[in-house]
């Protein structure tokens, strides 16, 4: 994937600026679309393990985490309360909750990081691929080029005295490399918090990108990601095949239109 000029670009300041109000409107329209998302296959029972972004706890994934449990997965938090970085305990305790699910769920897990949970995901399906079946970023910024493609690079960095040495933090070039699992990047050309391009991988044999219309704050919450999540998820291990959206569900996806 090329980088250009609007590669580096912030994400548009309309975007951003309007990200409460349409994160909320997103969330307004989740009861009228759940006649329509239950009807989303149904999951096999394994583990699907759920990381939230920069600031924000499990809470923030809880509707999504609601509907997958509905759906017949064993879906969990990462218990590990709010998210502000790559902190030792968070480097430390991720691999032992994957671990502890793994157990307890029989198998491998699916992962499915919102926005900095996805890189996290990624790193922990790069280090233990034996025990992730897939992994789902929601606009995650693996691929960042340039600082200014975050809008939420200042939060990070005034955390920074209380995250991880350095040393046990992969720089930019580690993270943007394609994971030994099957990955979705699902991103949004309206997200206002990070810049489109950012969030999206080399498609190959088991790499996709998916595009959905909404903001980054709406994620959790927008019915086409949810629609999108689960399909991917319903997937016989190791059939992974790309995301092909049929009938109606094609007008919720622009490439697919």
């Amino acid at each position: 994937m090329s980088v250009t000029d609007d590669a580096a670009r912030r994400p548009s300041l309309h975007w951003f600026l309007t990200e409460p109000v349409r994160g909320a409107m997103t969330f307004g329209t989740l009861p009228f679309a759940v006649p329509l998302l239950s009807r989303a296959p149904r999951g096999d029972g394994h583990g699907v393990l759920l990381l939230p972004g920069l600031m924000a706890d499990d809470m923030s994934n809880q509707a999504l985490r609601a509907y997958l449990a509905s759906l017949g997965y064993a879906t969990r938090g990462w218990g590990l309360g709010r998210n502000i970085g790559p902190t030792d305990a968070v480097l430390d305790g991720m691999p032992v909750l994957l671990q502890d699910m793994a157990a307890a769920t029989g198998g491998p897990v699916s992962l499915v990081g919102w926005s900095l949970g996805g890189i996290y995901a990624r790193e922990l399906a790069r280090d233990h691929p034996h025990l992730v079946r897939q992994v789902i970023t929601l606009g995650s910024p693996f691929a960042l080029v340039d600082p200014r493609q975050s809008r939420a690079e200042p939060a990070f960095r005034r955390r920074s005295r209380r995250h991880a040495h350095p040393d046990r933090v992969p720089g930019r070039d580690t993270l943007s490399r394609p994971i030994p699992v099957p990955s979705t990047a699902i991103y949004s050309k309206s997200d206002g918090i990070v810049h489109w391009r950012a969030c999206m991988q080399e498609p190959a044999a088991d790499r996709e990108n998916i595009e959905v219309t909404c903001a980054h704050l709406g994620f959790g919450v927008d019915p086409a990601t949810l629609w999108a999540v689960a399909d991917r998820l319903a997937q016989k291990r190791g059939q992974w095949q790309p995301f092909r959206p049929a009938g109606w569900a094609r007008a919720f996806y622009p490439a697919a239109r």
